[in-house]
């Protein structure tokens, strides 16, 4: 994946989206909180990898290396993928990618413009700009189970 500078792919801006780094661990209060459903529709491909990127610190949204951790899905001849975690109470936001060719990184053009998927919770779409963490956070807390559906924004 390319650097999260957080700039956007639209108009020739480059877009923030996450690198992966070396397998990412999740926190220490993973699996202690809520249990929260991803579900990501629209897939591109049936086949290829998506990542999804979980972020819970504003300063921090977007920003290499910024996520709380990272979780990769083969969606096994689907075009959606169901994702549980359990996520610590709090405000969260999620970014995706789909790894069309399964090359470990968001391939682009010329210009910067991602030629792969991507998409981010609340099915925020940006246009000039990376959005904000607000724009894509949710709550998480002590109730029952969410669910936070994402459609893919194929390019």
């Amino acid at each position: 994946m390319f650097s999260l500078s957080r700039r956007l792919a639209c108009g020739g801006a480059l877009l923030a989206l996450p690198v992966a780094a070396p397998a990412a661990s999740a926190p220490a209060a993973l699996g202690t909180g809520p249990s929260v459903t991803v579900v990501v529709s629209d897939l591109a491909s049936p086949t290829s990898a998506v990542k999804l990127y979980f972020y819970n610190v504003r300063e921090t949204f977007l920003i290499k290396g910024g996520y709380a951790f990272m979780r990769v899905v083969k969606p096994g001849g689907q075009r959606q993928v169901s994702l549980p975690v359990q996520l610590p109470p709090g405000e969260w936001a999620v970014a995706i990618t789909q790894d069309l060719n399964n090359n470990d990184k968001v391939d682009k053009n010329l210009l910067g413009i991602p030629t792969e998927p991507f998409a981010f919770s609340n099915n925020v779409r940006p246009r000039f700009a990376p959005p904000a963490f607000d724009d894509c956070k949710f709550t998480v807390d002590g109730g029952p189970g969410k669910m936070v559906r994402i459609a893919l924004l194929a390019k």
